[in-house]
């Protein structure tokens, strides 16, 4: 009883905390005897609406930090402890000692929410007045959709890349239903990534279209996300031809991109003063990107118009620190990327200024927040890669330089060529790199360490200070750590509070 109690309150709080916004269409809260009051078609639209506290973000600490974009950096720390969290330490190091007692990761919960959200409309639909076939079939899309989505994200944090020699391995909870008597177990790997699949067919039956009374909706799924989303899910999946289908599909339906040359700008500056009252005493500009103006509303992120989906993800440090090895993948006199979104001197806005300590971020919109849905530039990035897969690779590289076209200053290094598919490959993996780092970076490194081509396998390195449960021993030599392709790490450990929510019938990943 306790358990079942214990369950019930955690749904019944998300949903209460999550419904102020859409009119409190719940009548009540669900219960052990009642159920929710969901009775028009108007409801459920409200509750797929809630873009903004349910839909919008991904709460994913492991893409922020877990990946070789993020600098893990003892020169930072040195300067200034305060800013690098012990819990970034963890997840920058692939901690697998300590992060399984972790309390703070909210990912799983995150997500698990939108799934019940999904589920919620698929119980429903079909009860609710209200709405018309097609406005039902098309809704009912949109929820496979989002189940699919979430599924896929959490696969690719919480579980092991997906092979055949993984089938068996630990996959999710698959929650169907809203009941609170679902089965909690996790399933295998292999029925995880068939109820992706599943849920992804469903999804594709959608006609909602991207642009509607002239502007893109891109907070709603539609029929070009749900094309992006099988790209993206087919790539990883290592199936170039029906990649490139579904990229094909998305960039026909809405193909527009932003002109880094004409459309990008600096926006708001912020002035500081360095070393203040010391004979190194000066004044130093930051120079923000546009985007990062807003600071409260979702005017910017909502007005990007490459979004085929809007999701992002969200760093709770608020500063994606670049390693040294991304910096140097930019032209950085021609790629308007690093001039725009390369933000120097942002160490000072962390208040590193006496001592002055100077290290860039990455910024796009705000200081916390970068695009993780699809865009038409990620899907241009698909389209060339599963080209050059295909054996193609002057077609890549056309591709490639119509995005490239559009972010770099005018000149000979526009313009790339490929002598072979494997130095296509490279080509698209680097621009893939300088285009999405933080938030697709660490699922690209998964499927390069698992797809049919081995020069493209990556070591993940760092070096840092030792560190345990609570505290960063910088008073000791620095250590190198090592994140290697077949390492049990690249499934993070699901957080201890889902695990005892559940009763203990979540299981956690074996190291």
């Amino acid at each position: 009883m306790k358990k079942r109690i214990f369950t019930i309150s955690i749904i019944s709080s998300l949903l209460l905390a999550s419904c102020s916004k859409i009119d409190d269409f719940l009548n009540e809260p669900p219960s052990k005897t009642s159920e929710l009051e969901i009775k028009t078609f108007d409801q459920l639209n409200q509750l797929l609406n809630n873009y903004s506290e349910v839909f919008a973000q991904d709460l994913n600490m492991t893409a922020v930090f877990s990946s070789d974009d993020y600098f893990l950096s003892t020169g930072i720390y040195d300067a200034d402890p305060s800013v690098v969290s012990i819990t970034a330490v963890k997840y920058g190091l692939w901690d697998s000692k300590f992060l399984p007692t972790n309390t703070g990761d909210d990912f799983w919960t995150a997500e698990y929410k939108k799934i019940f959200y999904a589920n919620t409309v698929l119980t429903y639909l079909d009860q609710v007045s209200g709405g018309t076939a097609e406005q039902k079939n098309n809704m009912k899309a949109e929820a496979h959709f989002i189940r699919a989505y979430s599924l896929w994200q959490l696969a690719n944090t919480y579980c092991l890349p997906y092979t055949e020699a993984n089938a068996n391995e630990l996959g999710l909870p698959i929650k169907l239903t809203i009941s609170f008597e679902e089965n909690s177990e996790r399933q295998s790997l292999a029925n995880t990534y068939a109820q992706i699949e599943s849920d992804l067919a469903e999804a594709l039956k959608i006609n909602t279209p991207l642009v509607q009374s002239g502007r893109a909706v891109h907070w709603r799924a539609n029929k070009t996300a749900v094309n992006a989303f099988a790209a993206r899910y087919w790539l990883n999946r290592n199936d170039y031809a029906k990649s490139l289908q579904y990229a094909n599909d998305a960039l026909s339906g809405y193909s527009i991109l932003v002109d880094y040359n004409s459309q990008m700008r600096f926006g708001i500056p912020k002035t500081v003063t360095l070393d203040a009252g010391t004979a190194n005493q000066k004044s130093f500009t930051i120079q923000y990107p546009y985007t990062h103006n807003n600071q409260v509303e979702y005017t910017d992120m909502i007005g990007w118009k490459e979004f085929l989906y809007f999701r992002m993800l969200s760093n709770p440090s608020y500063w994606y620190v670049p390693s040294p090895e991304l910096l140097a993948l930019y032209d950085q006199k021609n790629d308007l990327r690093y001039k725009y979104n390369i933000v120097k001197g942002y160490s000072y806005d962390r208040g590193m200024l006496k001592p002055s300590y100077d290290y860039p971020g990455y910024v796009f919109f705000y200081k916390d927040r970068i695009p993780s849905g699809p865009t038409v530039a990620e899907m241009l990035l698909t389209k060339s890669e599963a080209q050059a897969h295909l054996g193609n690779a002057a077609a890549a590289m056309e591709t490639l330089n119509t995005l490239r076209s559009k972010r770099m200053l005018a000149g000979p290094w526009v313009n790339l060529t490929a002598s072979n598919k494997e130095d296509a490959i490279k080509k698209v993996s680097d621009e893939r790199r300088r285009e999405m780092p933080f938030s697709q970076r660490w699922i690209d490194v998964r499927r390069y360490n698992h797809n049919e081509i081995s020069s493209d396998d990556i070591i993940m390195k760092k070096s840092f200070y030792p560190y345990n449960n609570s505290v960063v021993n910088n008073d000791q030599p620095k250590q190198d750590y090592t994140l290697s392709k077949d390492s049990r790490r690249w499934a993070a450990p699901i957080p201890v509070s889902d695990i005892e929510a559940s009763n203990g019938k979540i299981e956690q990943n074996k190291y």
